[in-house]
């Protein structure tokens, strides 16, 4: 409260004074050549002489921010300490539109003056273009001591600050300039695997597993949903072998009791599976009681249901009597190198690499470690794995030409610029030639990730991230290495194409 009492009587200086003096009087030019040398001379290039010069022997200064300062050595040391020893070199630079200048009198007789007005700062680094740090207003009581004017009283107060500009040339390639934009975008790590010509050109992670824990490059990360694509190629790959059919009616392998008696059951193909026209909705455990159920009859509707690809799995599992995880080794896994990726946590998963999941406020969420497979979500994998993966789609996979069409054709309408093929999502006209962009993304409680493939430019595009902020950092990464194609996802993406 003492901080409050103090400040308030010399703001309420400036309504005790008479009017603002014009730019144009020899007050005005007079004041305003002392802030510059206070500033331009003293503050700018830590010029200590122009402080001792200028400044009261009982000098108070009140900083919104900074605490108070009540004497002149004390200042003095303030800026010898500090101001002089950044490792950068901070610049004032006032607004000279905002500056106004107050006489104070006595008996007709001019004894002082406030100025007030607003002031950025800036910093300068070696090597590297100035930035703006803070904007503040500020008000100063300047006072005649034996004919030179002296600054008795300074406060600066409504700060605001400003983060320094991320130099984009460096942004996504620099590991301290991606970090700073990380932390500003609220973003525990991201990892970014980046595609070029039907090669992995970039394999980057930066950022933290948790905090003061660097994310190291083979980071093992839980991708949500981006098991789905996993699943599907996996069905794929046991049709192309003649092992499955795409159109077969599954229950000859599996039911699902809840479901038993439905006549829907017995519609229930890989296709309609794999293109979400199950009837189920995403997650069992929205029902009540968790009781699987139809919300329509299968084939005749687009409904994202991660039930449906777990119904998959038990499918596959029961036609093969083997495991999903087991399937993927061999068929995906083992061929591709794919060396950390897993279904589920096991003994030989290593903790220590793997990217906590973070709330919107940067506080880490208690693991959670499953141990069973899922046919739709949980997969565990690194950027590199995954890229890996992804360079494999682009290459057709080991497919048929039938069904590699088949993997890219409109299975499910979803909008007029989009629709659902066999484990991914096609956002079609994303530029001028009509190409179209092969998606899948994963979300969950502290996590966000996404898989980009453009065939025609044979261009792919991988974003982990392990926040809850996760999708505040897409954009500009898909931008950055996507360019005009990236932009016309986006707007696919927002339905404004």
């Amino acid at each position: 409260m003492k901080k409050h009492f103090i400040i308030i009587p010399i703001l309420l200086l400036t309504t005790l004074v008479n009017a603002q003096v014009k730019k144009s009087s020899e007050l005005y030019k007079t004041i305003k050549e002392k802030d510059s040398l206070l500033f331009n001379i003293g503050f700018n290039n830590c010029d200590i002489k122009q402080f001792k010069k200028l400044v009261c022997y009982n000098f108070e200064f009140y900083h919104d921010q900074g605490g108070i300062t009540t004497s002149k050595s004390e200042f003095i040391q303030s800026i010898e300490n500090g101001l002089c020893k950044l490792d950068y070199k901070p610049k004032r630079v006032l607004d000279v539109k905002s500056l106004e200048i107050f006489p104070l009198k006595k008996n007709g007789v001019l004894y002082g003056a406030i100025e007030t007005g607003i002031h950025s700062f800036y910093a300068i680094e070696k090597n590297k273009e100035e930035y703006l740090t803070s904007i503040a207003k500020f008000t100063y009581l300047w006072i005649l001591e034996k004919g030179n004017w002296k600054l008795s009283k300074g406060l600066s107060y409504d700060h605001k600050d400003v983060d320094r500009p991320i130099d984009s040339k460096l942004l996504f390639r620099d590991q301290e300039e991606t970090e700073r934009w990380l932390k500003q975008k609220s973003v525990s790590a991201v990892g970014i695997g980046y595609i070029e010509e039907g090669t992995i050109k970039q394999i980057s992670v930066f950022g933290e597993l948790e905090k003061g824990k660097k994310a190291p490059k083979n980071t093992i990360w839980n991708v949500a949903s981006l098991t789905k694509p996993i699943t599907a190629l996996i069905a794929l790959k046991l049709i192309n072998s003649g092992h499955l059919s795409l159109d077969e009616p599954v229950y000859k392998y599996y039911i699902d009791q809840d479901i038993i008696n439905d006549p829907n059951t017995m519609k229930l193909t890989t296709r309609i599976i794999l293109s979400h026209g199950t009837g189920f909705i995403n997650n069992r455990d929205s029902y009540e009681n968790g009781i699987l159920k139809f919300e329509f009859e299968p084939g005749t509707q687009y409904q994202y249901s991660g039930e449906g690809y777990d119904y998959l799995r038990k499918v596959i599992e029961h036609k093969f009597e083997t495991t999903i995880e087991e399937l993927a080794d061999s068929l995906i896994f083992k061929p591709l190198k794919m060396k950390d990726t897993k279904f589920y946590w096991n003994n030989n998963t290593d903790e220590l690499r793997f990217a906590k999941w973070h709330t919107e406020k940067g506080e880490t969420y208690q693991d959670k470690k499953h141990t069973t497979a899922s046919g739709a979500d949980d997969l565990l994998t690194t950027i590199e794995d995954y890229s890996k993966f992804m360079v494999y789609i682009l290459s057709g996979a080991d497919l048929s030409k039938e069904l590699q069409r088949e993997m890219l054709k409109n299975q499910s309408r979803i909008n007029k610029n989009q629709y659902f093929g066999l484990g991914w999502y096609i956002d079609e006209n994303i530029n001028a030639n009509n190409d179209f962009a092969i998606i899948h993304g994963g979300d969950d409680i502290g996590v966000h990730t996404i898989a980009f493939i453009i065939p025609k430019t044979k261009q792919g595009l991988l974003i982990f991230t392990n926040s809850d902020n996760g999708t505040n950092a897409f954009q500009e990464i898909l931008l950055n290495y996507l360019g005009e194609n990236g932009q016309g996802i986006l707007e696919v993406e927002m339905k404004l194409r």
